[in-house]
């Protein structure tokens, strides 16, 4: 039998009452202090930081605002739609074109009917059709192009869009991105071609062909340039199919095509280019009425511009040096003016220029021409003293005034004088002239401004004398026939018809011959004696006759 055991005394327990555990904040620290048990060793915790309001009550409130001011907008956006439904409505039943309508570039927006087509009438007749070709636009008369616009029948469209034309999206359309409407038009489209064929020159921008230009004083290849030109078919046949649609805004889009220059490099013709522009480019002008010359000189730095390049297959390279014709235009349009009738015709000159170049010369000469000028009747004057006095022959000045009384000339009528070039239709020969002097009954021909000649000569009678004025060597003929008095006249050389449209011709002749042979006037040198000719000796005629080309000029003067 086991001894009974023994047990060990146990210490006495104490009653320990427990409080009640608190929420620990973060941190593990307690929000307020906690007890301890007895004897045990307090220890100082940091204090925690005061807790954050709690925000439950702040998005609630939020909330509430956001779903408030939601029903605000949709009340808002109501109202406005009503009021926007409501000036919608007074819109249509204004009968006005509603805002954002045009047609034909017209703002037709708030018009009614009548002030609509005025409108449209008013600036289609004052404005016309806008043509346009990229950033060129010029504006044209609409019965040049055949096109009319029946201003009535647009206004009344106008007025139908957004009702009974497209409804209420047509409307919201206009009132939104605005809207043009077509205008109806009448087109003629052989007067729309015709205007296009007529205007090529203006419409069309030629390529240029590779050229030269001046830098620092030296030559050196340019480079061509496009150019562009009407599509004539193409832009008519849009107006065809759609002319109201392509005139909706007032312009009429052109067709172009592409025009490319024939020539894309100039260079091999700096080398002679920079030969050439060691000089001015001179133009000398002469007047063959006045004997005078004018010269109108273009620097190298100018005529440098207008160099250019052309296809030349005989030449070495298969180019020459040419001319753009627009500088030299320019040039002379600016440089050769008068202050008087007289000009120079430019494209004339511009076709010299371009044929000095080609001889590689810098220089070149040109005609001065004369316009008609208009005379005042003074008292006393007959038509035959105003044609001595002016030297154009008085049937010259009657056929430009066809219906003046020649026997009854009032004083200060006007009368229209004819250009004294109709009396030297041929090209002037420069460096020859012919000078006969009535009065003086003498003949003095110039050659580089020098006499070659001077010689006794005679004139026509008083009742058939001789014409004052410029005339011109025309023809020539070893022995001409005069059947009106029967004479032969050799070495003749006409200078004058006595009248326009006449066959009968004035001139310049040795001693003449009549029924068998022998020789009239042959002591009368020095005397007027002839019919309007001029008569020299039969070997001062036949040196003449072989000195005197045609062209060169006849001056015949009073004294």
């Amino acid at each position: 039998m086991q001894p009974p055991s023994r047990r060990r005394p146990q210490p006495r327990r104490r009653k320990v009452t427990r409080q009640p555990v608190r929420p620990v904040a973060r941190g593990g620290r307690a929000p307020y202090p906690v007890p301890h048990a007895p004897g045990a060793v307090a220890v100082a915790r940091p204090q925690a930081p005061p807790r954050p309001a709690r925000q439950r009550r702040a998005r609630w409130s939020a909330s509430t605002v956001m779903v408030a001011l939601s029903a605000l907008t949709l009340v808002v956006l109501g109202l406005c739609l009503l009021a926007l439904i409501g000036g919608f409505g007074l819109l249509l039943g204004s009968g006005n074109v509603l805002p954002g309508v045009s047609s034909a570039g017209v703002d037709l927006g708030g018009m009614d009917e009548a002030e609509a087509a005025s409108a449209l009438a008013a600036a289609w007749e004052s404005r016309g059709v806008l043509l346009r070709d990229g950033d060129r636009s010029w504006q044209v008369p609409p019965a040049e192009l055949g096109i009319g616009l029946d201003a009535g029948a647009t206004a009344a469209a106008a007025k139908a869009w957004g009702r009974s034309d497209g409804g209420i999206s047509a409307a919201l359309q206009s009132l939104t991105g605005g809207v043009e409407i077509e205008p109806v038009l009448n087109l003629d489209l052989s007067r729309l071609t015709a205007y296009f064929e007529e205007n090529r020159s203006h419409i069309d921008i030629p390529a240029t062909n590779a050229g030269v230009r001046l830098v620092n004083g030296q030559a050196v290849a340019a480079p061509a340039a496009e150019g562009r030109e009407v599509n004539l078919a193409a832009t008519v046949e849009r107006m065809r199919v759609d002319a109201s649609g392509e005139l909706a805004d007032g312009a009429l889009d052109l067709v172009m095509s592409p025009v490319l220059p024939a020539i894309t490099d100039a260079s091999p013709l700096v080398a002679q280019a920079n030969a050439l522009l060691a000089s001015p480019f001179e133009v000398r002008g002469y007047d063959p009425i006045r004997d005078e010359w004018h010269t109108w000189s273009a620097p190298p730095e100018t005529w440098a511009a207008w160099l250019t390049a052309a296809s030349d297959p005989s030449s070495g390279t298969g180019l020459l040096l040419s001319l753009a014709a627009d500088g030299p235009a320019g040039f002379l349009e600016s440089a050769a003016r008068f202050a008087d009738e007289r000009y120079v015709k430019v494209d004339e000159a511009v076709a010299a220029m371009q044929d000095a170049l080609a001889q590689n010369a810098t220089e070149t000469t040109v005609r001065v021409w004369h316009h008609e000028t208009s005379y005042s009747v003074r008292p006393g004057q007959t038509l035959a003293a105003i044609a001595e006095e002016v030297g154009i022959p008085y049937p010259y000045i009657q056929a430009v005034n066809p219906g003046v009384n020649v026997d009854a000339l009032s004083v200060g009528q006007a009368l229209t004088l004819p250009s004294k070039d109709e009396l030297v239709p041929l090209p002037p020969v420069p460096h020859k002239r012919i000078v006969i002097s009535r009065g003086q009954q003498h003949l003095w021909a110039y050659e580089n401004g020098q006499v070659v000649f001077d010689w006794v000569i005679s004139t026509g009678l008083p009742s058939s004398p001789t014409a004052l004025g410029v005339f011109q060597v025309q023809s020539h003929e070893e022995n001409a026939y005069a059947q009106q008095w029967n004479l032969y006249m050799p070495h003749f050389m006409g200078f004058y018809h006595p009248g326009p449209n006449m066959d009968l011709m004035n001139g310049f002749h040795g001693f003449p011959t009549r029924g068998g042979g022998y020789l009239l006037w042959t002591g009368d040198l020095g005397h007027p004696v002839t019919y309007g000719c001029v008569l020299l000796s039969l070997e001062n005629a036949e040196t003449l006759f072989d000195w005197a080309e045609e062209g060169v000029v006849v001056e015949v003067r009073g004294q």
